[in-house]
């Protein structure tokens, strides 16, 4: 196959590394250019004054616009029984996250729809879900468990996800988060719950192969430090690397201890100081943003731009949840990032190509546009110029989106 007339070609990058400080302002791109493609992946790319056509070529003319590689969406709770837009509304009464998980809104609620929903019906509306966020650019996505807060609930979750890769076009990663939130069943006995997690729920996680990382909702309320280091390291015994939701609602020392247990990436960062952001320096953990969850419960918008220009790289991602942030719409997620984290427009493109790749662990085969990589692309309508996404929010950009080399 071979895509041509393309009007400029983003994410061009050399190496397959995370863009760190002034690294994310460079985009790298060839105007009037093409693509070509075999089977799932990219073979060839350069101007279309070099272009030779091959017999027997099917052609997909880009008529002037812009290609870039799809999204990858490194943090999302994608699997899922059911909505909370009745919890939407007690936020908009003035009730805050932690008064909703009070009263048994919140993780708890999500946790009880689920024991009662079939493994079928859960598989069946996370792949609508799958279909629907491909439709808007992202071809590869990070889903946890942590609704189950069983070993039941969990492996039904775990065993959903592995489905889902089985049989989706999307590269897809697996993430095990029982440490959630603690079972109403277990309130006031968190240690016993700790002991079903490390186990009952993680030797059957690893014989069956049924995640890739281990994560830990590290909060006030939910799970402290200690708590957070045993779960991690117990992981990491069954072979799973750390990732760790951390300061979101408050700063306690989360992000030092994810970057201490040689996490991944540390997730949320609306609450971080100058402190985490020099430990993040010294470290290989990426932070990933989840602007979008701000912005649904109205907390401040992570610090994105000090971090930057602080020389960090960052990744950004949707939080793809009933609860915190019920969109997969990455479109929306850059324009919010552009407008209220004050991210260029190739910053943020950067950060949800190769730096979210890289959070996923993928960047050799995604995140960029390279001979040998996947051809998941995103072919945009008629747009004046790589700005005008951001700028114009809310608006359907997106004319065609390839994943592994077949337009979806």
């Amino acid at each position: 196959m071979l895509i041509t007339n393309i009007k400029e070609l983003f994410g061009i990058h050399l190496e397959s590394s995370l863009l760190k400080g002034k690294e994310m302002a460079t985009l790298p791109s060839l105007e009037k250019a093409y693509v070509r493609i075999e089977g799932e992946h990219i073979i060839g790319f350069g101007s279309m004054t070099e272009l030779k056509t091959r017999d027997g070529e099917a052609m997909i003319d880009a008529g002037g616009c812009l290609v870039m590689p799809a999204w990858c969406d490194s943090h999302t709770h994608l699997v899922f029984a059911g909505s909370r837009e009745e919890e939407f509304v007690d936020k908009l009464k003035g009730r805050s996250y932690a008064e909703i998980a009070a009263r048994g809104g919140g993780i708890q609620n999500s946790a009880r729809r689920l024991q009662d929903t079939s493994e079928e019906a859960l598989y069946e509306a996370a792949r609508q879900r799958l279909d629907e966020i491909a439709r808007t650019g992202t071809g590869a996505v990070e889903i946890k468990s942590g609704y189950g807060l069983s070993t039941a609930g969990e492996l039904k979750m775990l065993r959903v996800i592995k489905r889902l890769r089985n049989n989706s076009r999307l590269t897809i990663k697996s993430t095990f988060l029982g440490a959630h939130a603690l079972p109403e069943r277990q309130r006031g006995d968190k240690q016993a719950y700790l002991r079903e997690i490390i186990e009952e729920m993680l030797p059957v996680i690893a014989r069956e192969g049924l995640a890739d990382y281990i994560d830990v909702f590290c909060e006030k309320g939910f799970f402290d430090l200690d708590d957070t280091r045993q779960i991690l390291r117990a992981g990491r015994r069954c072979g799973l690397k750390a990732k760790l939701h951390a300061n979101q609602l408050h700063n306690f020392g989360a992000v030092q201890v994810g970057i201490e247990e040689g996490a991944l990436s540390v997730d949320h960062l609306e609450n971080i100081s100058e402190a985490e952001i020099e430990c993040l320096k010294k470290s290989n953990t990426i932070p990933t943003l989840l602007p979008t969850a701000a912005f649904f419960l109205r907390l401040p918008f992570p610090p994105a731009r000090q971090m930057i220009d602080s020389g960090l790289g960052i990744a950004l991602a949707t939080d793809y949840n009933p609860g915190s942030s019920p969109s997969g719409n990455i479109p929306l997620l850059l324009a919010m990032s552009c407008i209220q984290m004050r991210l260029l427009p190739e910053e943020g493109i950067n950060a949800l190509t190769m730096n979210g790749a890289c959070a996923m662990e993928v960047e050799s085969e995604l995140g960029s546009i390279a001979v040998g990589k996947k051809a998941n692309l995103i072919i945009s309508k008629p747009v004046p110029d790589l700005a005008y996404l951001p700028y114009r929010f809310g608006d359907n950009w997106i004319n065609k989106v390839m994943i592994g080399g077949e337009i979806i």
